[in-house]
């Protein structure tokens, strides 16, 4: 049997199981590999990823905390993984080496252009909003795939600049007009949340509670200011499909996209990786918003 599984801190709540379980089904896998979560506190990922190998594991998603650890652990990475400098996927050859590859990045770009409003981001302005592993991850993606201008805004400036720095993009003081907005914060998870926590597609749901006009406070944008924007991204997700940003954006008519998408994106690459089959991306979709 090969195995796969989710390394994450918690993991409980993950969604990828379920996605990669039918995927496996659809693709007549289900008997030959196995897909699990593999709930590791930070202190024992090393010790736990490369054991991996030895214990059947071809491969392995990586989300919060461990996207950082698991480049560093990494024998060979992508250039990718090593621009944006997070990895969240591992695949272990059977010597016990372990290659890193990203991709969050290839899944927005691709979430993106299978949607039904079908943006490209060439040609096109963004704003990112956030400073994280997953802000890092949509800057070089929505770079890569020709956006004429990327501005990055955080509520702690020092960070955005810092981004701004790595990728040669502006960081703005605060939240402006694009055609594109895409937030990498994790806004819209619950209202206790900071902000400053990088989601991506990082398996994790939102929760309910939080006063919507206040969630697009603290990401700095008003009403009429997300009407200004052409498209928009929320890699947070709902189990409805809706965060705060989302249902602002679609009460004014923008097309938005939500992080389930992009978590299904994200995923079926790292399934075509291990198993060098095409990702049966509509049964992952299902199974993903069903697994409620």
């Amino acid at each position: 049997m090969k195995r796969l599984g989710v390394l994450g801190w918690p993991v409980a709540h993950s969604r990828s199981p379920v996605m990669h379980t039918a995927a496996l089904a659809a693709l007549g896998l289900a008997s030959e590999w196995s897909y699990q979560r593999l709930p590791v506190p930070p202190e024992l990922f090393e010790e736990t990823t490369c054991a991996l190998a030895g214990a059947g594991f071809v491969g392995a998603n990586v989300t919060i905390p461990h996207k950082h650890a698991a480049l560093a652990l990494a024998d060979a990475a992508s250039p990718a993984a090593r621009e944006i400098g997070a990895a969240n996927t591992l695949s272990f050859a059977a010597d016990g080496a372990i290659a890193a590859e990203n991709t969050d990045a290839p899944g927005l770009i691709g979430a993106m252009s299978r949607d039904a409003a079908g943006c490209s981001p060439e040609g096109r302005s963004a704003l990112v909003l956030g400073a994280g592993g997953s802000a890092r991850a949509a800057v070089w993606a929505l770079r890569e795939a020709g956006a004429r201008e990327i501005s990055v805004w955080n509520r702690t400036a020092e960070r955005a600049q810092e981004l701004a720095r790595a990728f040669d993009v502006r960081a703005v003081a605060a939240p402006e007009a694009a055609d594109i907005l895409v937030n990498c914060t994790a806004v819209g998870l619950a209202a206790s949340t900071p902000v400053d926590t990088a989601v991506g597609a990082s398996d994790r749901p939102a929760t309910s509670g939080q006063d919507p006009l206040a969630a697009l406070n603290q990401l700095g944008l008003t009403l009429d200011l997300v009407g200004r924007y052409s498209y928009v991204v929320d890699l947070v997700y709902r189990a409805d499909g809706s965060t705060p940003l989302l249902r602002a954006a679609r009460e004014r008519g923008v097309p938005a996209l939500d992080g389930l998408a992009i978590l299904v994106a994200q995923g079926a690459l790292s399934l075509e990786l291990w198993t060098g089959r095409p990702a049966p991306i509509d049964v992952m979709r299902q199974a993903a918003r069903a697994a409620d």
